[in-house]
């Protein structure tokens, strides 16, 4: 009887730890951001949720399928990375009664990519201030998945710039911000610090007011006088915009001839919770990934004939983000 009892004894201390090992595998797969300023959780997920919603729909919580009634699906653009794809790209008609209006989004894993900001030779402005590559640094192709369009130059709005532990351009309160802290997570939001970035923060960009809050678009949407200046005075042009979902992973959105209201309806009907416009007009918008390592065979996403998809690989002349996979969480960005 004695041995029974230690055998029963050692079954239940094995079962106990494996229940405990399944437990932590769990809690694992989650992280919470915890720097002051940061409000979203950033989950893993397997893939970006779907939406079947159109534009003009903006309250439906659709996640059967992709970007309207027909369902254009998500596609993985870094599989050959050998891991969980990081970028996944989709593009749709946001507007059913207007079919040549095209919108291009892309989504990015936040748990497992860095997001860099470099300066370009004359974007966002003048400074003294050394600027770095102006480039993808060519050490770190081996690790870029994508690269995209920045915002607005400094002289054509004041917003701040933090990048490579350097800030070009003080912060500016209340304006639309992206962000990434020392813990490796990323944010879209409204600044509420002072003029220098604090301690926990690795990356900084501002351009106007928040164009979607709390999954809503903003009141002054609406007045597009206050999203820039537009090729002709147009009211509809090239638009991007960069968010972040309820997942805490990144959305990049641009679109042909749209409005900013009609940009911010795209990026509700894409599950964002907050979201900032980025550059507009035909010259800027550019979403580029890569075919393999190395920067292989970069393509646009964007199919914008002004851009070429060689474009950060060599001096840019307006800032841009870079997008690498990670090696671990907060690292300083190539430079």
């Amino acid at each position: 009887m004695r041995k029974v009892a230690i055998l029963v004894a050692a079954v239940m201390l094995v079962g106990g730890a494996l229940w405990l090992y399944r437990q932590s595998a769990v809690t694992r797969s989650t992280t919470t951001t915890s720097a002051a300023i940061a409000t979203t959780t950033t989950t893993t997920i397997a893939a970006p949720p779907n939406s079947c919603a159109s534009a003009g729909d903006t309250g439906s919580s659709s996640t059967t399928s992709t970007l309207k009634s027909d369902c254009v699906p998500w596609k993985a653009q870094d599989t050959w990375s050998g891991a969980l794809p990081s970028i996944y790209t989709a593009s749709f008609d946001p507007i059913p009664t207007q079919p040549a209006i095209t919108a291009y989004a892309a989504w990015i894993r936040t748990s497992s990519t860095d997001l860099a900001l470099y300066p370009g030779y004359e974007g966002p402005g003048p400074s003294a201030l050394a600027r770095g590559p102006e480039m993808v640094p060519p050490s770190a192709y081996p690790r870029l998945l994508a690269t995209f369009n920045s915002g607005f130059y400094e002289k054509d709005g004041s917003a701040g710039f933090y990048a490579n532990q350097t800030l070009y351009f003080p912060m500016v309160r209340g304006e639309a911000t992206v962000v990434r802290y020392t813990n490796g997570t990323v944010d879209v939001l409204a600044w509420t610090g002072g003029p220098r970035p604090g301690p926990t923060l690795v990356m900084a960009r501002q351009n106007l007011a928040l164009l979607v809050n709390d999954s809503v678009a903003a009141p002054t949407a609406s007045d597009n006088a206050l999203w820039g200046v537009t090729l002709h005075g147009l009211p509809a042009v090239w638009r991007t915009a960069l968010g972040v979902d309820a997942n805490g992973n990144l959305i990049y959105v641009a679109a042909s001839d749209v409005t900013a209201q009609s940009l911010a309806a795209i990026l509700v009907d894409l599950h964002v919770v907050r979201a900032m416009q980025l550059d507009i007009n035909p010259e800027w918008p550019i979403f580029v990934t890569y075919a393999g390592a190395g920067a292989k065979d970069p393509s646009l996403d964007v199919p914008n004939p002004n851009q070429i998809s060689r474009r950060f690989l060599y001096p840019s002349t307006k800032d841009f983000f870079a997008v690498f996979e990670t090696e671990r969480p907060g690292e300083a960005q190539p430079w």
